[in-house]
C-alpha cells in the first residue's frame, strides 16, 4: 500500500469515527456479537490452551452449567443465540442507519439490487415499434428483463411532436417520451414525463418529456446524445433509442400510384385505397450505433404491436437496421394487431399483415402472435363505429409465408388492446422454448399451437 492509499485509508476510517454518524454503536453491537458467540462455540467444543483467559471464563461458565442443569449444550445455545441476536440488531440498525443517510427505503433498495442483479441477468430483447403498442408492451417486459432495449419510431408529425420536430428540426420525440416513461420504475417520474401542458402560450399541447428531449438536444449538441443522456438521468429499465438519427418524412405508396407524404395524413387520405409500399424522405437514414448493437447482441427481437404503416415500419425503413435484423440469429416475433386500423389497414388478415412486414424487412418473421380471446360484442361495436374490425386470422395464408403462427389470449379484459403482462409471459414462455430447442406447445398448455 502507497502512502497516498494509508493517507486515504486512515482519512476514511476517521470520518467513520466523528461523533454523529450513527454507526459506531451498530458495529459495537456486531463486534460484541461475535464474541459472544466465539464464547458459546468454545462451550460447546472444549478446546484451547487452559492457560487462556478466554478459554478459562467459558470453562467456568461450563462449571455453572453443570450447576444450573442445562447443561453444557444448552449453555452453548444460550450463549451462541445471544450472540446471533445481538448480530441481527447491529446488522438490521447499521443498514437502516445508511439507507436513512441516502434517503432510501430497504424495500426501494431491495427493488434495485433485484433489478440490477436479478433482471440483469434476463434475456436480452429489442422490441420494435412506436405508439402505445410498443410502450403497452415495454411496461409488461421491464418486469422480466432490463436487458430490453426499445427502437422507436420518430417519424411523427402531429401535435407536439410535430411541432417540435418543425421549429428544431429534430426527429419527433413523442413515442420515445412514452416509451421512458413505461420503463420506468417511477410512477411519479412516469406521470411527469406525459405531463401534457394544457395553456400557456407556446406550452400548450406539449408534453413535458417531449421538451425535456428538445431541451437535452439542444444542450448536449445532438439527438443521439441526448436520448443516450436521457436513459442515464431517467434510470429506466433498459434503454430507449430513437431508429433514426435525423428527421425524415412518411411517404405512402398507394395501389393506384398515389402518394400520401406525412404520417398524419395517411389516415384521412387513404380513402379506402390500400399501402403498397412505404419510403421515407431522405431514402437513407442514419441508425444509431447502439441500436445496431443491441440487434447484434439480441436473443429475440419483437416486432410490434401498434399501428402497422405509421409505428411497426418506419423502423424498417432505416436500412441499417433492416439489414442488422436480416442478419440476426434471435428469434424474431411478429405481434399481429388485434382490430384493423381506419384508414391504414382497413380489411387487412394476419397474413397481409404479416406480408406487409416481409416486404420492408426482408425476412420472414419466426413466429406470429395472434389472440384467440373472445372479444364481448360490445367492444366490437364501439370499435366498429370508427370504422375498425377484428383482423382475420388466416392460418394456412400464414403457414404458406413460412411464420408459425401461435394463438394465445393476449387480450385485457373487456377490450380488445394487448395485455402487458399475458402478451411479456408469452414471449418469456418462447424464450425458454427456443433456448432449450423444445416443441411450443410443451410450453403452452392445450392452447392452440400451430406447427
Amino acid at each position: 500500500m502507497t502512502s497516498g492509499s494509508r493517507r486515504r485509508f486512515v482519512a476514511s476510517l476517521w470520518r467513520w469515527l466523528v461523533p454523529g454518524m450513527h454507526v459506531k454503536r451498530f458495529v459495537l453491537l456486531i463486534a460484541v456479537g461475535l464474541t459472544i458467540l466465539l464464547l458459546g462455540f468454545v462451550a460447546w467444543a472444549r478446546v484451547g490452551p487452559q492457560r487462556n483467559v478466554f478459554i478459562n471464563t467459558t470453562a467456568r461458565l461450563i462449571e455453572l452449567s453443570e450447576m444450573t442443569g442445562l447443561g453444557r449444550w444448552g449453555w452453548a445455545a444460550l450463549i451462541a443465540g445471544s450472540g446471533f441476536v445481538l448480530i441481527g440488531v447491529g446488522v438490521i440498525g447499521l443498514n437502516r442507519s445508511l439507507l436513512s443517510a441516502l434517503d432510501s427505503s430497504p424495500s426501494e433498495t431491495l427493488e434495485k439490487i433485484y433489478n440490477l442483479r436479478a433482471l440483469g441477468r434476463g434475456p436480452r430483447i429489442v422490441a420494435i415499434g412506436g405508439g402505445t403498442g410498443l410502450s403497452n408492451l415495454l411496461s409488461g417486459l421491464k418486469k422480466f428483463s432490463s436487458n430490453i432495449t426499445a427502437i422507436v419510431a420518430v417519424t411523427d408529425d402531429g401535435g407536439s411532436s410535430g411541432r417540435l420536430r418543425t421549429s428544431l428540426g429534430m426527429p419527433a420525440p413523442g413515442d420515445l417520451t412514452d416509451c421512458y416513461a413505461a420503463l420506468s420504475d417511477s410512477p411519479v417520474l412516469a406521470k411527469l414525463l406525459l405531463h401534457r401542458f394544457s395553456r400557456g402560450e407556446g406550452l400548450e399541447g406539449h408534453t413535458f418529456g417531449n421538451l425535456f428531449i428538445a431541451t437535452l438536444s439542444e444542450e448536449r449538441g445532438s439527438f443521439r446524445d441526448a436520448t443516450l443522456s436521457v436513459n442515464e438521468i431517467l434510470n429506466v429499465r433498459g434503454r430507449v433509442l430513437p431508429a433514426s438519427l435525423e428527421p425524415a418524412v412518411l411517404i405512402a405508396e398507394l395501389e393506384d400510384g398515389t402518394r400520401i407524404r406525412g404520417e398524419s395524413n395517411l389516415h384521412r387520405e387513404t380513402k379506402g385505397r390500400r399501402v403498397r409500399q412505404m419510403h421515407t424522405e431522405p431514402l437513407a437514414l442514419t441508425a444509431a450505433p447502439e441500436a445496431i448493437a443491441a440487434i447484434g447482441q439480441a436473443e429475440l427481437i419483437v416486432i410490434g404491436p401498434g399501428s402497422l404503416y405509421t409505428s411497426v415500419t418506419p423502423p424498417l425503413l432505416v436500412n441499417d437496421l433492416a439489414a442488422a435484423i436480416r442478419g440476426s440469429k434471435a428469434t424474431v416475433v411478429y405481434i399481429c394487431n388485434v382490430m384493423t386500423e381506419p384508414g391504414e389497414s382497413d380489411g387487412l388478415s394476419a397474413s397481409a399483415h404479416v406480408t406487409a412486414i416481409i416486404t420492408h424487412l426482408g425476412r420472414v418473421p419466426d413466429v406470429v402472435l395472434l389472440n384467440n380471446a373472445p372479444i364481448a360484442l360490445e367492444v366490437i361495436q364501439r370499435y366498429e363505429a370508427v370504422g375498425a374490425t377484428l383482423v382475420t386470422r388466416d392460418l394456412d395464408a400464414l403457414r404458406s409465408a413460412g411464420v408459425q403462427p401461435l394463438e394465445l389470449p393476449l387480450t385485457q379484459a373487456g377490450d380488445a388492446q394487448h395485455d402487458p403482462r399475458r402478451l411479456s409471459a408469452a414471449l418469456m414462455r418462447l424464450m425458454v422454448a427456443r433456448r432449450l430447442r423444445r416443441p411450443l406447445s410443451l410450453y403452452y398448455g392445450q392452447r392452440r399451437v400451430i406447427k
